[in-house]
């Protein structure tokens, strides 16, 4: 027998889901974003965006499921340039535990 459920259940239900969606984002979003402004940069104990640049490194040793977006995201190096310093890498395909050159 197949029960029915009210139209007042049904929307309680939608809203309670939609509510649980947006707090999971806002949750995960701080957890990886935390410590930064709105433009993602982090900040220091005072509040203010760092100022100063960070050196990118060297290499990067290429980790299981990373693509070239999330290598440039994480290094703050252009994916452009890493495709440029590295000519011989397939981008569609990364190996894990290659390296790739960041900077001359």
């Amino acid at each position: 027998m197949e029960r029915r459920t009210s139209v007042p259940a049904r929307v309680v239900a939608a809203a309670a889901l939609a509510v649980a969606f947006v707090v999971a984002i806002a949750v995960v979003g701080g957890a990886l974003g935390g410590g930064s402004d709105h433009h993602g940069h982090r900040r220091h104990a005072g509040g203010q965006a760092s100022a100063k640049k960070k050196q990118a490194p060297a290499t990067y040793v290429v980790q299981s499921g990373d693509t070239l977006i999330a290598i440039a995201h994480r290094t703050g190096v252009p994916v452009v340039r890493i495709e440029a310093l590295n000519p011989q890498v397939d981008p569609q395909i990364l190996i894990a535990g290659e390296e790739l050159k960041l900077r001359r």
